[in-house]
């Protein structure tokens, strides 16, 4: 069908839009097409379609009804303005047809956007909260007169230009040149050149308004997810929650100068890009860099080669696998005690472990319960952060740990040798104890996957994911194909798509997005554990 398409029916102004010649030969790359009648073999079919579209809006408004009983007919302008009414209410959807990847319906797709969708002005005041107390509840409309209130949502990294932020103004309005406050970060920032972007070029602009994008440069301290406010009128928008990487390479740098390009392309990207995480190997000392699939990192290499010219080499993509805890520690004890002649070091703690529903905001939690100033007040965080540190570096497999929470009930200090240093350590070493007690597990990720096959493939398909550990979520009829749902292990997707098109014969596509982390069957985890042993 699609080697067919040439042309769409628009049945509101009653005429056809034909985009000329073939996809492949057309050097305007559908920028160009031609209005002509309605083709003689589809006139009955246009006809009947447009009937029904008019019968729907004219129910919509009173007047419409009755000019439409009438007799007469709906302007271009009617209709448009009823559907558009319809589509902000919910009660509709507009329905486009084109081709992507022959460039054709483009144009009516762009219309429609400026025509149906809403418009800042069509859309209830978003709620915001108050920095200092995030129960109260603040609205901002899309008013240039109202405080100003923005949301980055994106940086990208600018040839000329360098940080390039881009901002959605929800309320008020600003000059260039203009100071605000990031009150996600509760720091001063000022605002300097603002720009209108139309692709990728840049229109210059001295202020920014109510309901408009812009993209800003000058802001050093925000990222994606972070408000800019009034700092008279200080609000935080809905926070922006991204997802844990589930896929990691080791990267090394060939040259000691590329050493230096990988640095600052590592900076400029993760900046960029809050999904795509650096870290240091303890061990081997080699960088790692996180994201959320082979394509994510296989982009992200491509751009520090082409964009920052880094020469490196590229180990195989390695699973993020996590570990967590299964069952409660109600009470576990440990004393760090050491004496080397003069002050030693002493920290006593008690604390317990549980099990924590890990969200995306949450993967760890601590609770202080300790009364009586057993432990010193500035004792308390330092023994935190050996909790945390120690979360870093699992028990079984090394990999990281989440969904813990730790409660500190009570513990003991000596007034010479105690320190923040002592009760970090305690912290650290005695929470990789008590982990050993609380039926330590590894997680693996769970992938959403969805394939699209045809119907003579769907057994083959569906075989193996099965044997790829895959669970079978549904199957569905779509457009000619039938569609698989499943939820499979990320380790068992490597090389998935060479093995779809053999059993296939090219036929099926699909696609995949991080779902969940789930425990590994016992005997997979004892693979993993042999193998990050090197056993």
């Amino acid at each position: 069908v699609e080697n067919d398409f040439v042309g769409v029916i628009d049945l509101i102004y009653k005429r056809a839009l034909v985009w000329p010649g073939d996809a492949k030969g057309d050097v305007t790359m559908g920028a160009k097409y031609e209005i002509q009648e309605i083709p003689a073999d589809l006139v009955e079919k246009a006809e009947e379609y447009r009937a029904k579209l008019l019968e729907a809006v004219a129910e919509t408004d009173d007047e419409l009804l009755e000019k439409y009983f009438g007799g007469e007919e709906l302007t271009p302008e009617e209709i448009k303005g009823a559907v558009r009414k319809l589509t902000i209410a919910g009660e509709a959807y507009p329905v486009l047809c084109g081709s992507a990847f022959k460039n054709r319906g483009v144009q009516p797709m762009l219309d429609a956007v400026v025509d149906y969708l809403p418009s800042p002005l069509d859309v209830p005041s978003i709620e915001a909260h108050d920095p200092k107390d995030e129960e109260k509840i603040i609205e901002r409309h899309a008013d240039r007169e109202e405080p100003f209130a923005a949301l980055a949502f994106k940086v990208v990294s600018h040839p000329f230009f360098g940080r390039l932020t881009y901002i959605r103004v929800y309320s008020g309005h600003l000059d260039s040149g203009s100071a605000v406050v990031n009150s996600t970060k509760g720091k001063k920032e000022r605002v300097g050149k603002i720009f209108q972007m139309h692709a990728n070029k840049e229109n210059p602009v001295e202020s920014v308004t109510a309901g408009h994008i812009y993209a800003v440069i000058g802001l050093k301290d925000t990222t994606t997810g972070d408000t800019l406010s009034d700092a008279d009128n200080q609000v935080v928008l809905e926070s922006m929650t991204f997802p844990e990487p589930v896929i990691e390479v080791a990267i090394e740098p060939k040259t000691k100068a590329d050493q230096e390009k990988l640095g600052l392309a590592i900076q400029k990207l993760a900046e960029e890009d809050p999904t795509f995480r650096v870290e240091q190997n303890s061990e081997t000392g080699q960088t790692v860099i996180k994201g959320m699939g082979e394509l994510h990192l296989d982009i992200l290499v491509d751009r520090m080669k082409r964009e920052f010219k880094v020469e490196a080499n590229v180990g195989k993509p390695q699973v993020a696998y996590r570990e967590t805890i299964r069952k409660a520690v109600e009470r576990h004890d440990y004393t760090h005690k050491k004496q080397t002649g003069g002050s030693g070091q002493f920290a006593k703690i008690q604390f317990a472990l549980e099990p924590l529903e890990v969200t995306a905001e949450k993967i760890y939690e601590f609770e202080n319960k300790v009364t009586g100033g057993r432990i010193p007040r500035e004792y308390i965080e330092p023994t935190n952060q050996g909790f945390q540190d120690a979360m870093n570096v699992g028990v079984l497999a090394g990999y990281p740990m989440v969904g813990i929470k730790a409660i500190l009930n009570d513990g003991a200090s000596h007034d010479v040798d105690s320190s923040e240093m002592a009760f970090k350590i305690a912290g650290s070493m005695g929470f990789k104890e008590a982990v050993r007690k609380a039926n330590p597990v590894i997680l693996e990720p769970l992938m959403a996957v969805e394939v699209r096959t045809p119907e003579e493939y769907m057994g083959d398909v569906i075989g193996d994911l099965n044997s790829r550990r895959g669970q079978i979520q549904s199957m569905e009829d779509a457009a000619g194909v039938k569609v698989v749902r499943a939820l499979v292990p990320l380790s068992e997707m490597f090389g998935y798509i060479g093995d779809l098109r053999s059993k296939t014969s090219g036929r099926a596509v699909y696609s995949m997005e991080f779902d969940s982390y789930a425990e590994v069957p016992k005997a997979v985890a004892d693979e993993i554990v042999q193998k990050n042993k090197g056993e």
